[in-house]
């Protein structure tokens, strides 16, 4: 168990953030994502994603980086705006049903 430095409170090694305060326990928050099963030249390959928390002299960012095997291929980080942007693109939008496009070309 690891003490809060914020708030002094006991924090279970597997908490991301301090149960009691809210204060990031890590500096860094890591996420691998897998690739495509049906792109067999990705087979070996991964997307690692780290969302630095802006301490220790780091400004807040979003870091992506292609992993083949062991090495890193490639980086590149994102500023906040630029992160939310690409979180809207990647979240589908709305697809628009049958009575709302009736009701766009009768102007209702």
């Amino acid at each position: 168990m690891s003490t809060c430095a914020e708030c002094g409170s006991d924090v279970e090694p597997r908490f991301r953030f301090c149960p009691h305060c809210g204060r990031p326990q890590r500096t860094k928050l890591v996420e691998f994502f897998l690739p495509h099963d049906g792109v067999p030249d990705d087979a070996r390959k991964a997307l690692r994603v780290s969302r630095y928390l802006g301490t220790d002299g780091r400004p807040p960012q979003l870091r992506f980086s292609i992993w083949d095997d062991d090495v890193a291929a490639a980086a590149v980080s994102l500023d906040e705006d630029e992160a939310t942007r690409l979180a809207r693109f990647l979240v589908p939008a709305p697809q628009r049903g049958l009575l709302a496009e009736l009701r766009t070309s009768l102007r209702l």
